[in-house]
Formats: structure tokens, sequence, C-alpha cells
């Protein structure tokens, strides 16, 4: 027989409180065609895109976060000092270690608390509210905080005609804590290696030589629209139907902001009622991978668009190919 005691943690775990940030400057379609041979119309009618926000160089991946967690902490009505661990998902944080995530715990002041990064791409933010529920409910942290976090700007090869125009900078934070009622559903989650070529870095950082072009993200536009589309609204219905809820259940519909003709591609696929409000945040952030779901949860709450207690379904997809969608309670 074990010796071993049992952990105990709470019955549920919720989202508490979200928190964004976006950059201050503002770039529109008219700058990335300085560099490519294209149209604003053409830009907008593949992708939806107008505007996306480019960060400063005091706007570090360290800095965004920190002030997204600051009001997704204040959001919550905890303080930083009851945070028990500090999970940032990131691609774009070019310090192998330590862990982005250590100074960001230690600078909002929760302590000791755990602290590590992921790098889940696009499906970063549902892997890390996956994890913060896991904790919450076996025992090991009372409240998570959940960053996703992203300066894609400078990932992004500006004379590529094809990625030129997708990727913006920000950062969105949720604080995950205990509930007494499901408030997080289970997680579809998985990954397709075997499609990593369609998204990638460009060259690795072992072969990069100063003297050539900075590393970039590339991808396989149509192969990755396709997945997306068609592989991705399956899993979308899967996380449904593990909650046990059906599309006239929902009340907001929060996807990865890729591209404005996936969204919508989804929603149809989803066949998903007219009352269900749908975010479109790419239009004016660009796609910012791992910030997007929280980015645009945190639009629709401030913007009146969405509301505490709404039911909604988040699904976020990308470079793996990696996936993960649930169902929540919006705080």
């Amino acid at each position: 027989m074990s010796k071993i005691r049992p952990s105990q943690g709470a019955p549920y775990a919720r989202i508490l409180g979200v928190g964004g940030y976006r950059p201050v400057r503002v770039v529109p379609n008219e700058v990335i065609l300085e560099t490519i041979d294209s149209s604003d119309e053409w830009i907008r009618s593949r992708s939806g895109i107008a505007t996306r926000h480019w960060a400063s160089a005091d706007e570090t991946v360290s800095a965004m976060s920190i002030e997204a967690s600051g009001k997704a902490i204040a959001d919550s009505g905890i303080s930083a000092d009851q945070i028990g661990a500090v999970i940032v998902s990131t691609v774009s944080h070019f310090k192998q270690t330590p862990a982005v995530a250590t100074e960001i715990a230690d600078k909002l002041g929760t302590g000791k608390a755990a602290a590590f990064d992921i790098s889940a791409g696009c499906a970063g933010f549902g892997y890390g509210l996956t994890l913060a529920k896991g904790m919450i409910v076996e025992g090991s942290a009372k409240y998570v905080l959940v960053i996703g976090v992203e300066r894609l700007s400078d990932l992004t090869d500006l004379q590529d005609r094809a990625t030129a125009f997708l990727f913006g900078d920000g950062a969105g934070a949720v604080v995950v804590g205990p509930s007494d009622e499901p408030a997080i559903g289970p997680t579809i989650w998985g990954s397709e290696g075997d499609k990593s070529e369609t998204i990638k870095q460009t060259v690795p950082w072992t072969e990069y030589d100063s003297s050539g072009k900075f590393p970039a993200i590339t991808q396989e536009g149509q192969a990755v629209f396709r997945w997306a589309v068609f592989e991705m609204a399956k899993v979308a219905q899967q996380a449904l139907d593990a909650a046990g809820i059906s599309p006239d259940d929902l009340d907001v519909f929060i996807p990865h902001q890729a591209n404005m003709r996936i969204i919508d591609s989804m929603v149809k696929t989803l066949k998903l009622p007219d009352h269900v409000t749908v975010a479109r945040d790419v239009e004016t952030t660009g796609n910012t991978s791992a910030a997007s779901i929280p980015l645009a949860m945190e639009r629709l709450l401030a913007t009146g668009q969405a509301k505490s207690g709404d039911t909604a379904l988040v699904i976020g997809f990308g470079a793996g190919l990696v996936y993960a969608a649930t169902v929540v309670t919006l705080p």
C-alpha cells in the first residue's frame, strides 16, 4: 500500500480575470506595402487584416507580459503574492534560459511562484490553460497566471509577400483559480508532427550567421488554410461534445486570430447560430500567435460584445502542427 498522501485541490477551475497589452505603434497595411508588391485590397481579402501592432525596443516580451498580467490580476480580485505558478507561452523570447516566466513572476511580486515557459505556437494559450486547470484541481497551486505573449515582428520577413502582413505583437493573460462548478471544459488537444514543415522558422539558430538574413517564420499558406478549416472545425466540435455543449448553448466563439477567412469558414462549418458572438480581433491586431485568444477575449469583454458568465468555445492551432480547444465560462 502506498504511503504517499494524495494531493487535494479544488473540485474545478475557472478563469477569474483577463488582461491584455497591445504595443503603442499601430502599423497599417500601407507600411507593409513599402516592402512587398501587393495592395491593401489584396491583404484585406486574403486575411482580413487592416492594421497590427509592432513593439518598440522597450516593449519587450517581459514588459508586455507584466502589463497584461497586472490587468488580469486586478480583474481577478486577488493579489500577485497569491499566485502559485506562472506559465508563459511564447516562441519569440530569444534567450533559451532562464525562462522569461521567472523574471515576470519576480517583477509582478508573486514571491516564489513556480514559473516556466512553453513553446506550443498558436495553441500555446490553450496548452497553458489546460496545465493551469490541472494544477488547481491537483492542488499544486491555488491560482495560476497564464500568459500568451509574442513579438512576431522580430520574426517577420518583410520581403515575403505571403507572410509580411500577417504578424503582430502583444500579450494577453488570464488568472485561473478554484471553482465550485465546472467552468473550463475538457481539452481536446494534440499534434500532427508530420505537417511540421508547413509552419516553421526559416533556419535554426545554430545555422544563423549574423551577416545573413535574420530567421523568420514561413508557412505554406494553402496547406495551413485547408488544415485549419477542415480539421480544426472537427476538433472544435469535439470540444463542444466533450463539454456537453451544443452550438445553440454557446454565447461566444474565440478562435485563434490567424485569418478572417479561416474564422468565417469555421463558423460556417460548425453551423454556429447568429446569436453567437465571434471574435474577429485579427482585423486590427493581426496574428499574435499565443497572445491572440486572450487578447481577443479581453477586447470582447471590454467592449461589451461579451459579458461575464458567457459560455465560450476557444480553439488555438498552429506551428507543430499543434492544437487545443475547450469550452470556458468567461470571467
